[in-house]
């Protein structure tokens, strides 16, 4: 009879563990989904064209065919992954062009990433080419670290690393190649 009884209890104790085990793996896999958090957009926005102003003046107008804002994760930022085509207005009127393939804002920093074949010119006749480029929009300044080439109407200069100003009256480069007039 006790073999019986440990047959019995041995039994018992399996289906309870086999029970146990496969209970605690579905409650895993429930836990697992309840930690992992989507990573969704707030907003997802076709054709966008948007005006920014400052004191009823229009600074820049931002034209893309897609917009993601991730407003509601920890560091907010909004993308455009079909790229980006703004115009920015200085206080005379005048205006910058800006093309990009593709772009990221970050709301905390206010630093916008423009990426693949970005293209930066003026209605002078200034044009900057290069494959990423940083804008702080605070300081209306534009860096890289990467490859570039400015056309000028004075010359042409190809180099690695440059930041300068939004109008381009500040320009610094490094590792520059070619000829440009100085403004002497």
């Amino acid at each position: 009879m006790t073999l019986v009884k440990k047959k019995y209890i041995k039994s018992v104790v399996t289906v309870f563990a086999v029970t146990l085990f496969f209970g605690c793996e579905s409650n895993f896999k429930e836990i697992q989904k309840i930690n992992f958090s989507e990573f969704i957009p707030s907003s997802d926005t076709d054709l966008v064209n948007v005006k920014y102003t400052d004191s009823g003046r229009i600074t820049a107008i931002l034209v893309s065919p897609k917009m993601l804002d991730y407003s509601s994760v920890d560091f907010p930022f909004t993308e455009f992954p079909k790229g980006i085509d703004v115009t920015l207005f200085d206080k005379k009127a005048k205006k910058t062009f800006i093309k990009s393939n593709y772009a990221i804002s970050y709301k905390g920093t206010s630093i916008i990433d423009l990426q693949g074949k970005v293209k930066i010119f003026t209605e002078d006749g200034q044009t900057l080419e290069t494959e990423q480029l940083y804008f702080d929009q605070k300081n209306e300044w534009f860096f890289t670290e990467r490859k570039f080439k400015f056309t000028d109407p004075k010359g042409t200069s190809n180099g690695q690393g440059i930041d300068f100003s939004k109008d381009f009256k500040v320009i610094n480069s490094q590792k520059i190649t070619g000829e440009i007039e100085s403004a002497d």
